[in-house]
């Protein structure tokens, strides 16, 4: 494929609609937390589940309350032990002591999402240590179809699938060869909106569970990457409790230029997905209650995630009486209190717009009318409930060939950070950008005599890049794009202001 045939691969509904989510989380839960386990045996003694505090609206409630806009509930982990009363195994809540056997935590958090207007996703481990059919080939994965359309079909819309390739021996002594394909189809088949994350077409890991991100984050990459993931050798291997804070690197340019030339097979756009805990394991331990990731450490994965075109899918996972601890508690609610400040809309209060050219072709005027808020005006109503914004947008003209864009700020007002966004639904072109601000002593004078200092630069934008400014600044911003494929768009610019 050449230059332009890449640059024009834009998402799916699904991905795009995932996407603007930014922010979610995952919820490990289950017979390991009662065992203090990352990873059990399986047949555990299903009298020790009986978290007697839980209450999954105060999961979902913190979380959003965090930032979050999704919930991943780990329905079944590696151990067999299903949070919802399955047709298919004795392993389940249906067998406990919690809720007097007639509980369902699926079921629980689903509702409690909808209750909230978060999005709901499972993940369903492929590796079952207490199913006896485990290793042996069409029978297992029978069985896994099985649990996996319960899922789909019982609890209302489900945003995401999340797989890993998890795999060791069953009770024959037999590894499972999964059949994806199959698995992909019942997904499509009973959610046609669902994204299937790692594991899957739709999302990609980032290659490591220390939160570490790329400096070029591109969502067009080379194809097989969608095949990288479904071995044993890419998912935790030791019941160690380091996982998460080790770094495997996956090589760092998936879409320069320099990579295009180096492979010439199929591109795809797979976005990536940055996947941490905010504790040292995926569990809950007690122990590692003085190790909680803080609100700050927490924010600065926020703005090289979100703020660096992947999702930050953050998981916190319940105590054995099915409480999100208080140092989880008091770390969520501050990364909460500064996502909401970055999202502060005052900066953009009064602020003016103007671009250097315009292709007459799109609806510029109506999106710098529009200021920083964006109309709704989907070109198929079918689509209106997948995407809400993002019909304006700005296309330089052709001959244009360094485009600039320029925030004039109204009053004393200062800011360190500035959002933008491409319009993707033509696919990821920016390559280079520079951010420039008068300097204060020409402030106020003819724009021919302005002096400028450039106050940040970067490469690419995608879906959205959170630029930090290396000051404060206030009055006119000019943004000047330097490097691009084909053509430039923008979709959103904001300024705004990151807290020290």
């Amino acid at each position: 494929m050449n230059l332009q045939e890449i640059a024009s691969i834009a998402p799916s509904h699904r991905q795009l609609a995932w996407q603007r989510l930014g922010f979610y989380g995952f919820i490990h839960f289950g017979m390991n937390t009662m065992t203090n386990r990352e990873w059990g045996e399986g047949h555990e003694d299903l009298s020790l589940f009986n978290p007697e505090k839980l209450d999954a609206r105060e999961w979902v409630s913190l979380l959003r309350e965090s930032g979050m806009q999704a919930v991943i509930l780990t329905c079944k982990h590696h151990d067999g032990f299903c949070l919802w009363p399955s047709e298919y195994s004795a392993h389940t809540v249906a067998n406990t002591p919690w809720r007097g056997g007639r509980g369902d935590l699926v079921k629980e958090v689903s509702d409690a999402c909808r209750e909230y207007g978060l999005k709901f996703g499972v993940y369903l481990s492929p590796w079952d240590r207490t199913e006896s059919s485990y290793g042996e080939g069409k029978a297992y994965d029978d069985f896994y179809v099985s649990q996996l359309t319960e899922l789909l079909r019982n609890y209302g819309e489900i945003g995401c699938v999340w797989l890993d390739g998890a795999n060791g021996e069953g009770p024959s002594g037999k590894k499972q060869s999964y059949d994806w394909d199959r698995y992909y189809k019942v997904v499509r088949r009973c959610q046609p909106g669902c994204v299937i994350s790692v594991c899957g077409p739709d999302i990609r890991w980032v290659g490591n569970e220390a939160g570490h991100t790329r400096v070029e984050e591109w969502s067009v990459v080379p194809g097989p990457l969608r095949d990288a993931e479904k071995t044993s050798e890419k998912s935790q291997q030791a019941d160690d409790g380091q996982f998460s804070r080790s770094f495997n690197s996956m090589e760092e340019d998936l879409g320069s230029r320099r990579a295009i030339e180096a492979y010439d097979g199929e591109w795809v756009w797979y976005p990536a997905e940055v996947n941490t805990s905010i504790r040292p394991g995926w569990f809950y331990h007690a122990e590692e209650d003085d190790r909680v990731r803080s609100g700050k450490e927490l924010f600065e994965i926020y703005l090289n995630s979100v703020g660096g075109n992947a999702t930050f899918l953050l998981n916190v996972p319940p105590n054995a009486r099915g409480e999100i601890a208080r140092p989880d508690r008091d770390s969520l609610l501050d990364l909460g209190r500064r996502i909401a400040e970055l999202h502060d809309e005052s900066p953009s209060a009064n602020a003016r717009l103007a671009v250097s050219s315009t292709d007459r072709l799109t609806s510029v005027e109506a999106w710098l009318d529009g200021g920083f808020a964006h109309t709704s005006r989907p070109v198929d109503e079918s689509q209106s409930n997948i995407f809400a914004s993002d019909w304006d947008f700005w296309k330089p003209d052709t001959a244009d060939a360094a485009p600039w864009l320029e925030l004039t700020l109204s009053g004393e007002t200062k800011v360190n950070a500035v959002v933008l966004r491409e319009h993707i639904r033509l696919g990821q072109r920016i390559e280079a950008f520079e951010i420039w601000s008068e300097s204060e002593e020409a402030a106020g004078f003819p724009a021919d005599t302005k002096s400028w200092n450039r106050v940040a630069s970067g490469t690419i934008v995608g879906y959205q890049r959170i630029v930090r400014l290396n000051r404060p600044v206030s009055g006119t911003i000019r943004i000047i794009f330097k490097a691009y494929r084909g053509f430039m768009t923008l979709a959103h610019v904001r300024p705004a202001h990151i807290r020290d």
